[in-house]
């Protein structure tokens, strides 16, 4: 895009101890200035918690939790040690001391688990968990690939409130879940398609936890990147990582394209505001698994980009 303000984000901030296949899910908690986040398809999956210092820079070497399933996403608990997690087939609890996982719902069957798996989630401002789901099997076909002759894809969204129900909130046609976020005034709900790379916008009633009125907001399928994890700051603005792309994209709650912060990383896959003032952007990115990766391609790893007149808030925690 001529014009397009274009910002070098740097190289590696924080070198693993060992390259991530997929970092994601990454959570700032200020109470004791800590960043947690997962890979969530290395062998077993892990959890990563490294201790950040007032200026936003690592302090030694993380601790790292081996899992005994696959988790995608997680948010801390309100009052309650640990985290809720989506892991592959559902809902649960996760120790942070042990890494222990107690499964609290399991909404896809195991005898779906080569089909069906879950992806990304978020936690509204009333401390209900969100979660998307992905079928693997359109997956497959690859970013805007999916023949018409497949019909629709079968992954779905839930909603896990904190009184134990469960709610399905798209019965159907997603391909791969991401990205979930809300506006500043709580009126707005944004919903990626990473594989479909599409970004919807929902109205959303944070009392109720119901959306309605689904629009098409930014549409990548002439460009590239396919919209992953994101965050929204305080101004309303999406910075959404772009997977396969080597950035984060900004857009304003209209959708124009703002800027972009490029990395070293091909993989940028999920985003949070951290540091003291919520005025740092930390990145988790995957390694690149294509045939040929170029030999300077950093993924695998994690980032951090400083903005300039731009912050935002602490991820919301589950109220269960």
């Amino acid at each position: 895009m001529e014009g397009l303000e274009s910002i070098d984000g740097g190289s590696i901030w924080y070198k693993c101890p060992e390259q991530m296949v997929l970092g994601e899910a990454p959570i700032f908690r200020a109470s004791d200035s800590t960043l947690h986040w997962v890979d969530c398809l290395s062998e077993p999956s892990r959890l990563y918690i490294l201790k950040i210092d007032d200026a936003g820079d690592a302090v030694g070497e993380a601790r790292v939790l081996e899992l005994e399933d696959s988790v995608t996403v997680v948010f801390f608990r309100k009052n309650h040690p640990g985290y809720i997690a989506a892991y592959y087939q559902g809902v649960c609890f996760i120790d942070e001391e042990t890494g222990k996982l107690e499964v609290v719902k399991e909404i896809i069957p195991t005898n779906q688990r080569d089909e069906l798996r879950f992806n990304d989630g978020g936690i509204d401002a009333k401390g209900r968990f969100w979660l998307a789901e992905i079928d693997k099997t359109a997956m497959a076909f690859g970013p805007n690939q999916l023949p018409a002759s497949y019909g629709t894809p079968r992954g779905r969204l839930w909603r896990y409130d904190p009184d134990g129900s469960l709610h399905l909130m798209i019965p159907d046609g997603i391909v791969c879940g991401n990205g979930l976020g809300w506006s500043p005034d709580n009126k707005t709900m944004y919903f990626h398609d990473s594989v479909a790379m599409l970004v919807w916008a929902y109205d959303f009633d944070l009392e109720t936890g119901a959306i309605s009125n689904k629009r098409l907001l930014i549409d990548r399928r002439t460009s590239f990147g396919e919209p992953d994890g994101m965050v929204v700051d305080t101004d309303g603005n999406l910075w959404i990582a772009m997977f396969a792309s080597n950035r984060v994209m900004v857009f304003s709650p209209d959708a124009r394209h703002l800027k972009d912060i490029v990395f070293s990383a091909r993989n940028p896959a999920c985003t949070t505001w951290g540091g003291k003032n919520f005025d740092i952007l930390y990145m988790a990115s995957g390694k690149d698994r294509s045939p040929n990766p170029r030999p300077d391609d950093e993924g695998g790893h994690m980032f951090r980009y400083k903005p300039v007149g731009a912050r935002g808030q602490a991820k919301h925690e589950f109220a269960g």
